[in-house]
């Protein structure tokens, strides 16, 4: 484990004792743990979700969250963003646009969150289940290409590798290269900021992969057609219900990324050797 530092907000040092081969050292050690800091959400000064994610590209998160919401319907919906420290947490205050705010309104839930929860107080299926436009893009990709942006995102796992607490997802490109990583102790929360990310430097995502350190369940393969990006490859195994909505929204998914090793759930005509 590289070695403890403590300029970094999002991880803390800690004291910890070790156990070795069932041996418990005799002196205490500096380990770091992942932050998990209460991030709420304001849109126009309205108070709107509150949940714990790591603090670090917050504006990443709140523009991609915003986006996979269904809040703004682009970037250019977004006047401004401030990040504001308030009350042992952080509020994230964003301008948004006349229309958005009104749709907003008509459509305003209480929603807390916690840690790898995406569902906490969605008050209605249909909320949780809202239709996802089929991705219309996505060419084909060579498998290597897949498998070797698994690996590139794993190299730049720098917080999971300082705490061993986070997951990430990044984007690469369709040659397999990662342009971008973003780490959270919530999965959900670290691709929002991926695709934040993506909307925020105006990359052309279209074309590329989404790879992601966890689980896939139904609302990353939701977040992953909403970005408009048509392969999300996962390094476990996905639901079924995750499968389900792949096939409906043509997009390529792809679980138990491992090695050299893959399964391909969903629209396997894009995924070439």
């Amino acid at each position: 484990m590289p070695t403890p530092t403590s300029s970094r907000s999002d991880c803390t040092p800690t004291q910890v004792i070790r156990v070795r081969s069932g041996a418990i050292a005799p002196d205490a050690e500096t380990d770091l743990a992942a932050e998990e800091t209460p991030v709420a959400l304001e849109y126009n000064g309205i108070s709107h979700a509150t949940m714990l994610a790591t603090p670090a590209d917050l504006e990443d998160f709140a523009v991609g969250f915003s986006l996979s919401e269904g809040i703004i319907g682009s970037i250019s919906d977004v006047r401004g963003i401030d990040v504001v420290p308030q009350c042992g947490g952080i509020v994230v205050q964003l301008e948004i646009s006349a229309a958005c705010e009104m749709q907003l309104k008509t459509r305003r839930r209480a929603m807390a969150g916690r840690t790898g929860c995406g569902l906490c107080g969605v008050e209605t299926l249909p909320e949780v289940l809202r239709p996802v436009a089929p991705v219309t893009n996505g060419a084909p990709v060579r498998i290597e290409a897949v498998l070797a942006a698994m690996r590139d995102m794993r190299a730049r796992q720098a917080l999971h590798d300082l705490t061993g607490a986070t997951h990430a997802a990044g984007w690469a490109g369709a040659d397999g290269a990662v342009a971008l990583v973003r780490e959270d102790v919530g999965r959900h929360n670290a691709l929002d900021k991926a695709a934040g990310a993506l909307a925020r430097q105006a990359m052309n995502a279209a074309d590329g992969i989404v790879v992601v350190s966890s689980r896939a369940s139904f609302e990353m393969v939701q977040k992953t057609a909403t970005a408009g990006v048509a392969v999300l490859a996962a390094v476990s195994a996905p639901t079924a219900l995750a499968i389900r909505l792949a096939t409906d929204a043509n997009v390529t998914l792809l679980g138990f990324m491992r090695d050299g090793d893959a399964v391909i759930y969903s629209h396997p005509e894009r995924i070439i050797t």
